[in-house]
């Protein structure tokens, strides 16, 4: 099993621009469904490997903080996708995902939400406005450096 994290922005973005913030070395590979597809493996160095596409028509949804449902609808989308080992012995897969999303928040003004294995809701950001969700089971205080206010 792996543990993901996704990286929603609003907003039809040119991929390569959100690869220079979150994943510089990044190289165009096949999609499934035919979207451009920018990816690469980096494990060994920074914990995880990441995926950037877009779409048309999104639909997401996720537990907020106390169990709520939260929906969010982006008529155009980017989404980076990190995806690291659930046993990562060396614990740099999540502080270095943070890093990386703490780089494309700060250069990028879109909205953005931020969700865990496509259930928990952890960051969101509407009209500037950026929140932080389910503190008590996943985030560090350490990240508040990190992640832009």
């Amino acid at each position: 099993m792996a543990i993901e994290y996704r990286l929603t922005l609003a907003g039809d973005i040119p991929l390569e621009q959100v690869a220079a913030l979150a994943a510089p070395n990044a190289t165009e590979a096949s999609s499934p469904a035919g979207n451009r597809l920018l990816s690469v493996n980096l494990d060994e160095e920074r914990g995880y490997s990441v995926s950037i596409t877009s779409g048309r028509h999104g639909y997401y949804d996720a537990e907020d903080d106390g169990g709520a449902a939260w929906e969010w609808k982006p008529d155009k989308y980017v989404d980076v996708n990190f995806r690291m080992r659930k046993n990562d012995p060396s614990g740099k897969g999540t502080p270095n995902m943070v890093s990386a999303v703490g780089k494309v928040l700060a250069g990028r003004p879109e909205d953005a939400a931020l969700v865990l294995d496509g259930n928990y809701l952890l960051l969101t950001r509407v009209n500037g406005i950026l929140r932080k969700h389910n503190l008590a089971t996943w985030y560090d205080e350490d990240y508040d450096n990190i992640l832009p206010e």
